[in-house]
């Protein structure tokens, strides 16, 4: 069953030019895509009128080429060019990533937003990703992340771009919601999901909210103090998150490995033969 959804506030014409564009790139590059997603903020549910068109897939090359010793780049990269941002990366890369706990790969698997792709690729590696993916390498990548972009975007609390606090809102958010379930470690990439997940403190609810309804109908904010409440939930969380996550474990089990290369080694095959020759 083919994947395709796409949200009513996106750009039609946009939407076909990115179309166009994945064409070229399995043409160009010999490649077949089981899945392009949007990523950005379009896809975590908080974007503005202008925001960008942030287009990631996953790439299967043909057979012959993974059977060469002139092993050929494991991304795609095309230029920015206006709202365009078009990347992907090789399934070998993504499975690895995914075990080493980053949580890109978990992202572009859940997002809301599809372009094209296979709903039994997404199932089976989804599945990978649910036993395998370790809930402390995920906690710590949301924790190094959200740590990352308080201090780049609100180091000084007071005049802050208010865009930016979902920056490190959103890896807080995910940070609670990984506490809250010990036995998962894939939160929900979108945002207000996320956020309706968490039960969050009293006053953040109401000021999340405010501040989404703004940002979708404004291309700009302002600047101003970043509220207390959200300022001391993702301080919180980032505190708990020291000491809640990078106990367990770190290095995928045997079987990890093992399951991961056969998915790996059946999608090439499956795949492959789709890819231009």
């Amino acid at each position: 069953m083919g994947l395709r959804a796409i949200a009513p506030n996106m750009a039609p014409d946009v939407v076909t030019n990115i179309d166009r564009r994945l064409e070229a790139i399995r043409g160009q590059n010999n490649v077949a895509i089981p899945i392009a997603i949007e990523s950005g903020s379009r896809a975590w549910g908080f974007p503005s009128p202008d925001s960008d068109y942030d287009c990631r897939f996953l790439f299967v090359r043909r057979l012959e080429d993974y059977l060469s010793p002139w092993v050929k780049r494991d991304v795609i990269e095309t230029p920015l060019e206006g709202v365009f941002d078009v990347n992907g990366w090789d399934l070998g890369k993504a499975l690895k990533l995914m075990l080493k706990g980053n949580a890109v790969i978990l992202e572009w698997l859940t997002s809301p937003i599809v372009y094209c792709g296979s709903a039994s690729f997404r199932t089976h590696f989804l599945d990978l990703a649910h036993r395998y993916a370790s809930r402390d390498l995920i906690g710590l990548h949301y924790l190094h992340l959200g740590e990352r972009q308080r201090k780049t975007y609100f180091g000084d609390t007071q005049n802050v771009a208010q865009k930016k606090v979902f920056y490190a809102l959103r890896p807080a958010a995910a940070l609670r919601w990984l506490r809250g379930r010990p036995d998962l470690a894939v939160p929900p990439m979108h945002f207000p999901t996320l956020i309706a997940e968490i039960d969050p403190p009293s006053g953040v609810r109401e000021i999340v909210d405010d501040l989404l309804l703004r940002k979708a109908s404004s291309r700009e904010l302002g600047f101003a103090a970043v509220p207390r409440p959200i300022l001391d939930f993702i301080d919180n969380e980032f505190l708990l998150a020291q000491s809640a996550f990078g106990g367990g474990r770190i290095h995928a089990p045997a079987k990890a490995h093992a399951d991961a290369e056969t998915f790996f080694r059946e999608t090439v095959l499956r795949f492959a033969e789709g890819a231009q020759a």
